[in-house]
């Protein structure tokens, strides 16, 4: 039988032998450990198997970037570390703090430079003060990098060893089937002492794409991950990693070398001495997505992206049609796996995931909501021509204001319902700090940078918010009070731990309804939501609640008889029914 270090050396051998077939493989692993555990530094002797014990019900995450919260005068990550502790702590135990390194473009995800903190936003200390804290995510940007930066520089000037960083193809090859998330050109003509050069540019001509096929880019990136890991991070999201590896003639997405390259992160991260969780961000369609757990060896975490547009159009339409069906059809998330619930990011809302759920008259519909509302919308382009909605831009807050027959007084009910069924659902929820706080669409912040995203980015001034928040009578107070109110009391229980069994109810389809048992099958939660702006009631037979359980509603404290009247609910209402509490 192999030693542990010797499984953990075969292991390694097989995926760079899968990934470089071409090149020598026990050379190529010694390299890559010299860069993810530099001068013989320790490692585990054995790895840790797939378990649900990385999370639990405390887990819950806020998303932020390193400058959501300015003053002009202090640095934004010393306000953030302060907002964090005032108003967080308690109510999540993770942040998710978005690239924090030099850029050019696209609020951080164009980098110059993956060994620096942003000075604009402060330093690693402070970065290091914030994860002391908080369980810190970062992004490992790792698909392309700044058009602007040293390493593109360098690749224009011909020196080595970034004249072969990046990915080059021809006008002539086929690229008709590439998949791309914008309508920009795939391809930039480049001058460089060779003669021009075509450039691979999947999001934009500011971000060039890494060509992994070299290993010397694989193993900088882990030279990456290893200085973000000393500085405190403990959750690595691989931004974009589904569009890493590319090979002429196809989608140049989900291509098998990619699923290895991650593989060989999760392997690496198995036996670090740190705890450390890897993310992939795939925004594509259910399958897709859950390809990235593999076989519980690559990714621990994926986001659960059909869920901002399932609730979405729930909340806009009054029925859980769609959201129940979907929900209905996901699997239980395997062993040492877990979703990241969430409606609302950086990003827009993203419509790729809902196609083959929600049909077509339904997105027009929800879109044309959003747009009454002040939502914008971008588009991408598709194989072999043509272009389609790729996501919704918009506070989500904003996009709940409304609903298919218009606006009404049930705004705020409407909106903590949605993110009530977040916190609700078997896995880990987060949430963006503009929902948090009711932050509307930023429409200013379009016009004067010229990007629909923009609109969902807003920067507040500090003294400012916090003269809101501490005004009772204030949107964004009574938001984040009753949020944080839910999520304290989410965090105590069991049944809510990310793994704890799920299954989806069937109900009046103005109800989205889950019944939640904790692993020691000691705690059930009925976790149910009205999505309708009508007052209805559903039967506790209906429920299924157990008779000789004493039952009672978490949120309002009111008891359940299993054999007694229907249980009511007022529009937007939710209620955690529990025998445990």
């Amino acid at each position: 039988m192999a030693s542990p270090s010797a499984t953990f050396s075969t292991r390694l051998t097989k995926l760079v032998q899968e990934i470089y077939p071409d090149l020598d493989a026990h050379i190529l692993s010694s390299q890559i450990i010299e860069a993810f555990w530099p001068d013989d530094a320790h490692r585990r002797k054995r790895g840790r198997v797939p378990s649900n014990k990385l999370w639990s019900e405390h887990d819950a995450v806020l998303i932020t970037y390193g400058n959501s919260i300015v003053d002009g005068q202090h640095k934004p990550l010393d306000l953030l570390h302060d907002f964090l502790l005032r108003k967080m702590k308690g109510v999540v135990n993770g942040v998710h703090i978005l690239p924090f390194f030099p850029y050019t473009s696209d609020d951080g995800f164009a980098v110059t430079d993956y060994r620096a903190v942003n000075p604009e936003l402060g330093g690693w200390a402070d970065i290091r003060r914030i994860a002391d804290e908080f369980h810190l995510m970062s992004d490992l940007v790792l698909n392309h990098v700044s058009s602007q930066g040293p390493w593109f520089n360098a690749y224009r000037q011909g020196q080595a060893p970034y004249d072969r960083y990046f990915f080059e193809a021809s006008p002539e090859d086929d690229l008709n089937e590439v998949v791309r998330p914008r309508t920009t050109p795939l391809l930039q003509e480049i001058e460089t002492p060779q003669g021009p050069r075509h450039v691979w540019c999947t999001f934009s001509h500011d971000q060039v794409d890494l060509d992994f096929r070299n290993p010397e880019v694989l193993i900088e990136m882990l030279r990456i991950i290893r200085l973000h890991i000393d500085n405190g991070v403990r959750i690595l999201r691989l931004d974009a990693v589904a569009f890493l590896w590319k090979e002429i003639g196809t989608s140049c997405i989900h291509l098998r070398q990619t699923h290895a390259v991650v593989q060989l992160m999760r392997l690496l991260c198995d036996f670090a001495t740190e705890t450390v969780v890897l993310l992939t961000e795939t925004n594509v369609p259910r399958t897709e997505n859950l390809s990235y757990f593999g076989n519980r060896n690559e990714a621990h975490v994926v986001y659960n992206f059909p869920l901002p547009p399932l609730i979405l159009h729930a909340m806009q339409s009054g029925s859980a049609r769609f959201l129940h069906r979907w929900q209905t059809a996901m699997p239980p998330a395997q062993l040492g796996c877990a979703y990241l619930n969430f409606t609302a990011s950086h990003d827009g809302i993203g419509m790729r995931p809902a196609d083959g759920v929600l049909p077509a008259q339904e997105k027009a519909r929800m879109i044309e909501t959003a747009q009454a509302a002040g939502g914008l919308v971008s588009m991408r382009s598709l194989p072999g021509g043509g272009q389609e909605p790729y996501e919704l831009n918009c506070a989500f807050f904003e996009a709940v204001r409304r609903t298919f027959k218009g606006e009404d007084e049930h705004h705020i009910d409407r909106f903590l319902c949605s993110q009530t069924i977040v916190m609700s659902l078997e896995g880990i929820p987060a949430f963006y700090i503009h929902s948090m706080l009711a932050t509307p669409n930023d429409h200013e912040a379009v016009a004067r940078r010229g990007m629909n995203r923009a609109i969902n980015r807003h920067r507040w001034d500090y003294p400012t918010l916090l003269e809101k928040l501490d005004d009772p009578e204030s949107t964004s107070s009574e938001v984040l009070r009753r949020m944080s109110e839910r999520l304290k009391l989410r965090a105590r229980q069991t049944a809510f731990h990310p793994n704890a069994t799920q299954f989806t109810l069937s109900l009046d389809e103005r109800v989205f309804g889950l019944w939640r048992q904790s692993l020691d099958r000691d705690q059930s939660i009925f976790a149910l939501h009205n999505v309708s702006d009508e007052e209805l009631r559903v039967s506790p037979t209906a429920v299924n609640l157990i008779e000789g359980e004493t039952w009672l509603d978490l949120l309002t404290g009111e008891e359940i008889d299993a054999n007694g009247e229907d249980i009511v609910f007022a529009p937007y209402q939710c209620r955690w029914i529990t025998n445990r509490w």
